[in-house]
């Protein structure tokens, strides 16, 4: 190999390299592997996914994943369009979803089982050979299950128009059928080619809340093979539940009774909720609690001693709530939210509730376990509920198990690929300027910074060794976190939770937006933001979510000329009516961006009966001017410093300054 400029450079930290030397001992494994780096750099970039607000919706996540936002249904068309029907194309596809399901139906009603495996089996290798094309071979193999691993490798390799090689590949599709062993081979590689249709998947926030799968999802990314995920304030929320902060148990328990969904609760993580409604109706046995009926989504039908007993449930922990928050806003006066102690501004004789001087009325003033003179109090049956559902949370290790993997794949925001990620906002002043935020001890800190302190304070909740107080304060602070003014996943003047329960004045109810999101439209802010958080290059971008897009009122997800991507479409059944969509998904790959906009889901079931999809249609939102490549990808500025390395080890090797091994 020829030596280069770099090559010639002086070797500057010979301990490093002695140290490389134990993986590249000689010339020969040196330059075998830069080779090997080369060729990756000039491989199509992988195809990046970007999803936000899923909110529980475990079935359509799964449908997402499973169709890769409607690309491999793309690649399917691609293929064989004009050659099969599209009846069978869309077969072919729901068998690639959801292939255990789909096998079934059809050995059911399949005349010539055996002439049907010998056709779908090379067209699902056309298939996985297509969406394996922009890898390695090794990374290919590496996505392959063992049983499988060399027989569809040689599949994916081998083709049947090949004359020297048609028998053999005809004979590896015979034997697979004769041995028993077409179904396991079918649903193998069905996974590979989901697999292998993502490359890497974002999720900027909000797993949790109003669906019934959050613990589902989880499971699901456990077994992914690359996410990452940047917390959303409803993650913070079941985040601070299980550090231990009451105040957030409380929201939680509340906002699952206010969705009547318990699933994630109970089946999901084993919350105990008995002593709940045991306190709640004997508490509240009497109150019609109008207030705090359910909103029932979709699907969800319940009878009225269910409702009624929920509603009672609802009530009891939003007053609880109340409470446990107004105890930890004067605890922690630093962040200006007394005003929140709204429980101390009831006159609870006269039933109105007195804000910044003014009298409003009240939807009822049933408080049974409010003392006025101490509003904020727990009485003792309070307190012992709470000790129960706080032991409750602490003790269920599937939570902890998924807290720990939201920790451990997660952060405030995200830096990839030229594009900034972050759930909601980034804290700005009046004139588009980043503001300055004050954290633990007084110090104050803007954008990058901010965000990385508020990511170190979250950690130290669940840190054992870290400062006791530092870890009392950061566990109180996932609740500024859920609802603070200058919070990064809040952003708002207040939440209006207990004007929307007890208030009769509309007006009350409003909660005006942080200045991000009334400058994010601008490019000159965006630009602002980027470039504080040292995000480069022509193509940069920030992406978010949070704030539902309204595209059935023509409100468009793109802002700032290009340079603000929003991505909360509404995956959550809650959300449809009020958006007219449900979801969005982002797709990078190696052509520039798509905007994915799905239709609502309506169930596995129907998919794999009736084959049918999510609809999906697709926004072109920006093309590359040529095919990026690995090299251009933070990858690919990995491996170019890998492969720098290597240069300087060959250097040493052949100037004498290493000795190579055998």
């Amino acid at each position: 190999m020829e030596e280069t400029h770099n090559d010639r450079t002086e070797v500057r930290d010979l301990h490093y390299l002695q140290l490389l030397r134990t993986s590249f001992p000689n010339i020969a494994s040196a330059a075998t592997e830069i080779i090997n780096l080369v060729a990756i750099m000039n491989l199509p970039k992988g195809t990046e996914h970007f999803l936000a607000d899923l909110h529980g919706e475990s079935a359509a996540f799964q449908h997402v994943l499973k169709n890769a936002s409607g690309n491999i249904r793309r690649k399917v068309s691609e293929l064989f369009k004009g050659r099969i029907s599209e009846k069978k194309i869309r077969e072919l596809c729901t068998l690639i979803y959801y292939p255990e399901e789909k096998l079934e139906l059809i050995k059911a009603s399949e005349d010539d089982i055996e002439d049907w495996y010998h056709i779908t089996i090379h067209r699902l290798v056309s298939v996985c050979r297509d969406v394996s094309s922009k890898y390695t071979r090794s990374k290919v193999r590496k996505s392959l299950p063992p049983e499988f691993s060399y027989i569809i490798e040689e599949l994916l390799h081998e083709r049947t128009d090949d004359i020297d090689k048609a028998d053999y590949v005809s004979g590896i599709v015979e034997t697979i059928i004769s041995t028993g062993r077409a179904d396991d081979f079918i649903v193998a590689i069905c996974h590979v080619i989901q697999r292998l249709a993502i490359d890497s998947l974002h999720i900027l926030g909000d797993i949790y809340d109003r669906g019934p799968g959050a613990h589902v999802i989880l499971d699901t990314l456990r077994q992914y093979h690359s996410w990452d995920i940047q917390w959303g304030n409803h993650d913070i929320l079941w985040m601070g539940a299980c550090a231990g902060n009451n105040a957030c148990v409380c929201n939680v328990l509340r906002l699952s009774l206010r969705y009547a969904n318990l699933a994630t609760l109970e089946e999901g993580y084993g919350i105990n909720l008995v002593p709940l409604a045991t306190f709640a109706m004997e508490t509240y046995g009497d109150d019609p609690c109008e207030e705090f009926v359910p909103k029932l989504l979709k699907g969800n039908t319940m009878d009225e001693k269910t409702k009624r007993l929920i509603a009672q449930m609802h009530k009891a922990i939003a007053i609880i709530q109340f409470k446990k928050e107004a105890q930890i806003f004067k605890r922690r006066p630093e962040w200006q939210m007394e005003d929140r102690c709204l429980l101390d501004h009831i006159d609870y004789r006269r039933g109105v509730c007195v804000i910044n001087g003014k009298e409003y009325a009240m939807r009822s003033n049933n408080f049974p376990t409010i003392n006025p003179d101490n509003p904020c109090e727990l009485t003792d049956e309070e307190y012992q509920l709470m000790e129960k559902l706080h032991h409750s949370f602490r003790v269920s290790e599937k939570l902890q198990k998924h807290i720990k993997m939201l920790l451990s794949h997660g952060c405030m925001f995200n830096i990839c690929n030229q594009n900034l990620l972050f759930h909601a906002s980034c804290p700005l002043n009046a004139d588009g300027s980043l503001k300055e935020t004050p954290l633990y001890g007084g110090k104050s800190y803007s954008g990058k910074e901010l965000m990385h302190q508020i990511g170190m304070l979250i950690r130290a909740a669940f840190e054992n060794d870290s400062d006791s107080n530092l870890r009392l304060y950061a566990r109180d602070y996932f609740l500024y976190l859920w609802c603070g003014k200058d919070s990064p996943l809040f952003d708002k003047s207040k939440m209006a939770t207990f004007e929307r329960y007890f208030l009769t004045d509309k007006e009350t109810f409003k909660e005006e937006k942080g200045n991000y999101f009334q400058l994010r439209d601008s490019e000159e802010v965006c630009d602002r933001i980027l470039d504080a958080f040292g995000v480069e290059g022509e193509n940069r971008h920030i992406i978010n979510g949070h704030v539902p897009v309204h595209a059935s009122k023509g409100e468009n997800p793109i802002k700032a000329g290009g340079k603000l991507m929003v991505i909360d479409g509404g995956f959550s059944e809650a959300y449809h009516s009020e958006t007219g969509i449900a979801g969005y998904t982002l797709v990078y790959h190696s052509r520039g961006f798509q905007l994915v906009q799905h239709e609502p889901f309506t169930s596995a079931s129907e998919a794999i009966e009736k084959g049918t999809d999510i609809k999906s249609t697709t926004q072109l939102v920006e093309l590359s001017a040529h095919r990026m490549r690995v090299a251009d990808t933070d990858k690919g500025a990995e491996l170019q410093g890998q492969i720098d390395d290597l240069r300087q080890l060959l250097y040493a090797y052949r100037h004498g300054i290493l000795k190579e091994k055998k």
